[in-house]
């Protein structure tokens, strides 16, 4: 199947390829290496716009590594996943600091950069410096999996090794940047996950799924993802034009954004006096304070959660007690901190102007 395939899916990359994106082509690894991280988990028309704001604010990995991290964030704010901003920032900074500013080249050393796993290794790898490694994406495991007639769930260590042996005995050692590329594009435009392009398919004769009519069943998975329901109270306290925010710590979703005053449930509350909820009337006892507002109810779809948040503004006539990590911005000032999606929303239905 190799011959056949790999002809065929350079001959399809050169003839009828026409999927246009910024970085490819791309030899530079430091772009190559932001482009990969900004797609992790994230359409490429969205990141498409992230990748071309990052070049211009940081355009070399030195610029990025010496940066501030809240305007890193504030940049990336809106992609979700912010721990990958995390690793881009402490990659950059090992690449400055260790490498001397040059990119590694060695596949090894690029999989020891945080946040970096054996795909996005691969990629840069291949892309950057010809080196024979497979990319295996959702794209290929998809692609494989339907020529393969794989019936193993893929998610499984059995499933993985037999994805990644046929993904490297597949590969065009001789070009592999442009194989990878390729079988990632043909997986992207015409063995999408919903109503593949089979028809017109220029695989159909070596294609087990087409030729036993499981394209629809492949790829196989086993592991279903439990989502859970969060239910984040925000109190919007402000003092004499200052509003009360701080940044997020720990490891929980929306590390190193910026919130209000938080107070989580397990399940939906409508309380008659909100300001006698038990951690609110804790940091505003003795306080003049009014709630002026109460928002709607806003979601936001995380990878194994659901988070439904609810913004309670309130108004006081002393300086509340929240706590050294708070800090009192004016609503202009907003613009220079990052936030999660949902906040963003609230804060752009309020008319609050968050472009800098």
């Amino acid at each position: 199947m190799k011959l056949f395939f790999t002809k065929k899916l350079l001959f399809w990359n050169n003839q009828f390829n026409r999927r246009e994106m910024p970085w490819k082509g791309e030899k530079d690894p430091y772009k190559i290496w932001l482009s990969e991280i900004i797609l992790q988990q994230t359409r490429v028309e969205q990141g498409w716009n992230y990748y071309l704001k990052f070049i211009k604010a940081f355009p070399t990995v030195q610029d990025l590594a010496h940066a501030p991290e809240t305007k890193v964030f504030k940049l990336w704010e809106g992609l979700g996943y912010y721990s990958r901003c995390k690793n881009l920032i402490a990659s950059a900074r090992i690449i400055d600091k260790v490498y001397k500013g040059r990119f590694p080249s060695g596949y090894e050393q690029i999989l020891n950069l945080p946040g970096i796993g054996p795909y996005t290794a691969a990629a840069i790898a291949s892309f950057a410096f010809n080196l024979p490694y497979a990319v295996v994406d959702g794209n290929v495991i998809r692609v494989l999996s339907r020529i393969g007639g794989i019936t193993t769930p893929t998610d499984s260590a059995k499933g993985k090794s037999i994805i990644n042996e046929l993904a490297h005995e597949l590969l065009d050692k001789k070009q592999p940047g442009l194989y990878n590329q390729a079988i990632m594009d043909f997986g992207a435009v015409v063995c999408k996950p919903k109503a593949p392009a089979c028809a017109a398919c220029i695989m159909q004769k070596k294609c087990s799924a087409y030729q036993l009519g499981k394209v629809e069943e492949l790829p196989v998975k086993e592991k279903k993802i439990i989502k859970k329901d969060r239910w984040l109270y925000y109190f919007v306290i402000t003092y004499q034009s200052r509003i009360y925010i701080r940044k997020r710590t720990g490891n929980d979703i929306w590390q190193n954004l910026h919130e209000f005053y938080l107070v989580e449930k397990d399940r939906p509350v409508t309380p008659k006096n909100w300001l006698q909820l038990p951690p609110v009337k804790q940091v505003l006892s003795g306080k003049e304070a009014k709630v002026t507002k109460v928002s709607k109810m806003y979601t936001q779809q995380l990878t194994h959660q659901m988070v439904h948040g609810q913004f309670i503004e309130v108004s006081v006539n002393t300086p509340p007690e929240l706590g050294a990590d708070f800090t009192g911005v004016h609503y202009h000032e907003l613009r220079n901190y990052p936030f999660p999606k949902f906040m963003i929303t609230y804060l752009k239905e309020k008319n609050v102007n968050l472009s800098q």
